[in-house]
């Protein structure tokens, strides 16, 4: 149902548009000259205007302008006898929606309403989709309208605008990531350098002096000065990702950065001072890590007073369509195959699996069925195994990997090979790498490359 004013001075056209348009739903308020058209559009205010050109006391361009000026979004529609087309042209360019010569059938008339509230629906439909992708350029593309998640966009617009350090935990593959780096481009440090490091893949001997830099000569192989992501960071933030399994002199030291706002490189005395943001991530419970010894409490209280805790994808679980989609629509654009969907089987399927690796192993399954799939339809033997809920590698998928090129031929054999493999071993990625000939640390890479849960412990199982 469409608001119409209609401002005609014949009474006969006036009473029969009326009867028309309120036959169709719509509700109707009539004028008989321009200026009062005028004064009841300012009090009350209309979706559409339709407006006769030749009018007493103010004429149709009047009206018209009168109307833009206090609602753009109005549409105005004029009346016009065919020797006035002219003057109707002008009309649009001033902004009417349209124009229609009398004498006209109703439904003449009909159509151009009819149009208009279809143009209006994908104008708002447009807004939507634009704000959309501003929302999710805003928070670095996480995706969820949960309620969880909701409150998630909510805490990092609130902390984002402060200084204080942030600690985000969460499972592995939740999106800890994502939300740092909302945190720095929603931040006033945003024009400034966000450097990232990931405490538990550096090695601990080398660390140190990625952290804070060296000195030459301040070790075996420092030829010349380096500088440390602390002081590269200088002036915007530095994210400390897995800072759980920082080693414990170091978190000493970093205690005392945190402290005094300086410190020194290795091997160095000149004490700099910094000025950064400093955002922190971990899947582990620092708290059972500082009952185990394993992490120092002065720190942990020292980290701890913004925390952020992302839900695992088991716990938002009515997110999981608008990823799937989302991810379908970013791996159908990356393999050239438009208009990807999933029948209602599949997604009931991707719905039932509980995601160990969470966010990032839904990812990595979608595009395994989007690379899987010969036609348009997402159907159940494109998923994985474990999301299919049997140890199957169906005829289908048998027939599909012959015209995969053979890079990702060899991707998707190796991945069910691990997934076979673990399953076997119960998980044991010692005896996992074993059985499939290759080092342990190759295993937790192909692992990580894969979308699978890991942690830095699976390489001393």
């Amino acid at each position: 149902m469409m608001k119409i004013l209609i401002i005609e001075d014949e009474p006969s056209v006036r009473v029969g548009l009326s009867f028309t348009l309120e036959s169709k739903g719509h509700k109707i308020t009539t004028a008989e000259n321009g200026l009062d058209g005028i004064r009841i559009f300012e009090r009350e205010g209309f979706d559409i205007v339709i407006s006769d050109l030749r009018l007493p006391g103010a004429d149709g361009i009047e009206v018209l302008k009168s109307i833009k000026n206090i609602s753009p979004d109005t549409g105005v529609i004029i009346m016009t006898a065919f020797a006035d087309v002219k003057n109707a042209v002008e009309a649009m360019r001033e902004g009417a929606y349209d124009y229609i010569s009398k004498p006209f059938e109703p439904d003449e008339l009909l159509i151009v309403i009819d149009r208009f509230i279809k143009h209006k629906g994908l104008e708002l439909e447009n807004i939507r989709l634009k704000e959309e992708i501003r929302e999710r350029e805003r928070f670095q593309h996480i995706i969820g309208t949960s309620p969880a998640m909701q409150r998630i966009f909510e805490t990092i617009e609130v902390i984002a605008k402060t200084d204080s350090s942030v600690i985000i935990y969460g499972e592995s593959g939740t999106g800890k990531e994502l939300v740092a780096n909302a945190l720095h481009n929603l931040s006033p440090r945003k024009d400034k350098p966000f450097i990232k490091i990931n405490c538990a893949a550096i090695p601990e001997t080398l660390l140190e002096s990625e952290l804070f830099g060296h000195e030459k000569g301040a070790f075996t192989g420092a030829v010349q000065r380096r500088k440390g992501k602390f002081e590269a960071a200088s002036g915007g933030t530095i994210f400390l990702d897995e800072i759980g399994d920082m080693p414990l002199a170091l978190q000493a030291k970093l205690l005392r950065v945190l402290e005094s706002h300086t410190f020194e490189r290795l091997g160095g005395n000149e004490s700099l001072t910094i000025d950064v943001r400093v955002i922190y991530a971990t899947r582990k419970n620092l708290k059972d890590e500082v009952k185990a010894n394993r992490f120092r409490e002065d720190l942990f209280y020292r980290l701890n007073v913004l925390p952020i805790t992302l839900p695992p994808l088991r716990d938002r679980k009515e997110d999981i369509p608008l990823l799937v989609n989302h991810f379908l629509k970013m791996f159908g654009e990356k393999l050239e195959k438009s208009d990807l969907a999933v029948t209602p089987g599949t997604m009931d399927m991707f719905m039932e699996y509980d995601y160990p690796g969470n966010v990032r192993e839904l990812k990595h399954s979608v595009e395994m069925a989007a690379t899987l799939c010969k036609g348009t339809k997402i159907e159940r033997w494109c998923l994985p195994a474990e999301i299919r809920g049997d140890g199957e590698t169906p005829d289908a998928v048998i027939s599909v990997f012959d015209d995969l090129p053979l890079t990702e031929r060899v991707k998707t054999f190796e991945r069910e090979a691990i997934r076979r493999v673990l399953e076997e071993t119960h998980g044991k990625k010692k005896e996992a790498a074993k059985k499939l000939g290759i080092s342990r640390e190759t295993l937790w890479r192909k692992l990580k490359e894969h979308g699978f849960p890991v942690s830095p412990s699976d390489l001393e199982e």
